[in-house]
């Protein structure tokens, strides 16, 4: 096999470990230090951490860390957000692992906050009935997590971290996955290798970067997930998407993130004549749940009075040094956050549904495990409580690591596959232009808000455009908005994130977590999108 273009030495191609992690995120990077000195690869799109929405979390990891609060605490409030669907042994056994996985961090490196006696500072976000957010320099937790993280990876000698290359397919026999192709992104469309492995941990990220307005990186576009399904997993509660209430709206793409901290340290939201409309729906006003918070944003902008985050009272002057990340991402775009309200927006920020995993992070494909947003474990239910989302990644990365080391005790290294794979015709200006028409789609019949007419046009483009994908990419990627959108034309209430205005209410008999797979989506997919075809072609005949 002729090898693509890399700045990798040849020696680097000799073998393959036989776990292969996709992704280089939290998850990602956890998973592989826990399995050393097992030796892992892990692959990546983007330069380790850069790709990847956990370098980007501004607010911190949960955790049941003070004396004044408990696991049953931890857990009463996370059930209370997942509005009715929270796996409760899952969540509970999140919330008990959750001292012992910041403990891992802290060896690894990471300078959470601490006081002047040298505790933990924990701060308090939206839905959290006490402070337990652990965090760094105010709202740089992602970020430093991540720092120490690549720092530990790159020292340990059992990881081999190929950056640049994108997983595109599994490869299984059976029902066995038996390893993946993927693409070096500097080789061209043609430059694809196979890799053998015995395992594959699936971290890949999230879906944001399917909606026009998101807080996530590119890279999180849903790949990973329709990869999985594509291969036969079964996916989990895909109609939950939690969209962040408080995006920076500047038109920056990602959009930059006001912190839920600040509403937490007391930052009102407020329309253009300064007054605060959140009370107006909620009785906890900006602490309200995020899904709330979000349509109440969504629905002030759309009637026009305007959606802002005024700080001026709660952080004022101090705002440089206690929100460095907001404050500079304000002032990039002309806002001053210490004189100037901020234009907020609604923007896509965390997929509570995933690929379907049990406890010990296995999907329904033998040989795949997942964790980290591309996973689906039930601990979230319909609406993922702030700062949750670092916790599960790295609990759920423990117990795998903890699972294949169990399963597969002996490691050993495969040599290279001889196998080529054929060069694509795919047009990637193309490609582009169909996924900037997607994100503009999602944006608009599958956002904040949705209903029956909206997903049925959804599902009509999605296969539209879906005859003209040929970039493998494209079609995880389309893959996983069909997946989204069937699921939500599936539920016919409104709970936690997902808000059907057609059906505003939730159903108590709906009080269940769904399940599904891409042959199912497709079946129903194409039969609502021939029945929308033929009501607009009768319409218009009239």
């Amino acid at each position: 096999m002729t090898l693509s273009p890399s700045p990798f030495p040849p020696t680097s191609w000799a073998g393959i470990d036989d776990v292969v992690i996709v992704g280089g995120g939290l998850a990602g990077l956890f998973c592989a230090l826990k399995l050393a000195p097992r030796p892992v690869t892990i692959i990546t799109a983007a330069p380790i951490g850069e790709g990847a929405s956990s370098g980007w979390a501004q607010g911190g990891i949960a955790a049941a860390m003070d004396e004044s609060d408990s696991v049953e605490d931890h857990l009463a409030d996370t059930i209370a957000a997942g509005a009715g669907l929270v796996d409760g042994p899952i969540a509970r056994g999140m919330a008990q692992e959750a001292p012992e996985r910041i403990r891992d961090l802290l060896a690894y490196g990471v300078p959470f906050d601490r006081d002047l006696e040298g505790r933990l500072t924990l701060s308090r976000e939206a839905a959290h009935s006490r402070r337990r957010i652990v965090r760094v320099g105010g709202d740089r937790a992602g970020a430093a997590i991540m720092q120490a993280l690549i720092e530990a990876v790159r020292q340990t000698p059992s990881i081999r971290v190929l950056e640049g290359f994108v997983a595109e397919t599994l490869k299984a026999e059976g029902p066995y996955v038996t390893g993946l192709i993927a693409r070096d992104r500097r080789g061209g469309l043609s430059a694809r290798i196979l890799l053998q492995t015995r395992a594959v941990v699936l971290a890949s990220g999230g879906i944001g970067h399917l909606y026009a307005v998101t807080t996530n990186p590119p890279e999180a576009r849903g790949e990973g997930l329709g990869m999985a399904a594509r291969a036969g997993a079964l996916v989990a509660d895909a109609e939950f998407v939690q969209f962040h209430p408080t995006a920076v709206d500047v038109g920056r793409d990602p959009a930059p993130l006001a912190t839920e901290a600040l509403r937490g340290e007391g930052a009102a939201i407020v329309d253009r004549k300064g007054e605060r409309f959140m009370f107006e729906i909620h009785e906890a006003g900006e602490l309200a749940p995020r899904d709330i918070v979000a349509r109440g944003v969504h629905e002030a902008k759309m009637s026009g009075r305007g959606a802002f985050l005024d700080c001026r009272q709660a952080v004022g002057e101090e705002f440089p040094e206690r929100f460095p990340t907001v404050f500079s991402a304000c002032m990039e775009a002309g806002i001053d956050p210490r004189t100037t309200p901020i234009p907020i927006a609604p923007a896509a920020h965390y997929h509570m549904g995933g690929v379907h995993v049990d406890g010990l992070g296995r999907t329904s494909l033998d040989g795949l495990w997942a964790c980290g947003e591309v996973a689906s474990t039930g601990a979230h239910g319909a609406n993922r409580l702030a700062s949750n989302s670092l916790l599960e990644a790295v609990v759920f990365a423990a117990r795998i690591a903890e699972d294949v080391q169990g399963l597969l005790p002996n490691h050993r290294v495969i040599g290279w596959s001889g196998e080529s794979t054929p060069e694509s015709p795919a047009d990637e200006l193309s490609e582009d232009v169909l996924l900037t028409r997607l994100r503009r789609l999602m944006a608009a019949e599958v956002g904040v808000v949705r209903t029956q007419t909206g997903l049925e046009k959804a599902l009509e483009e999605i296969a539209t455009m879906a005859e003209g994908a040929r970039h493998p990419s494209l079609v995880n990627s389309l893959a996983a908005a069909k997946l989204v959108t069937v699921a939500a034309l599936r539920r016919e209430e409104s709970r936690g994130a997902h808000f059907r205005s057609d059906f505003p209410h939730p159903v108590p008999a709906e009080a269940q977590r769904k399940f599904l797979t891409l042959g199912r989506a497709d079946a129903i997919a194409k039969g609502i999108a021939a029945a929308y075809h033929d009501k607009r072609i009768a319409g218009a005949h009239g």
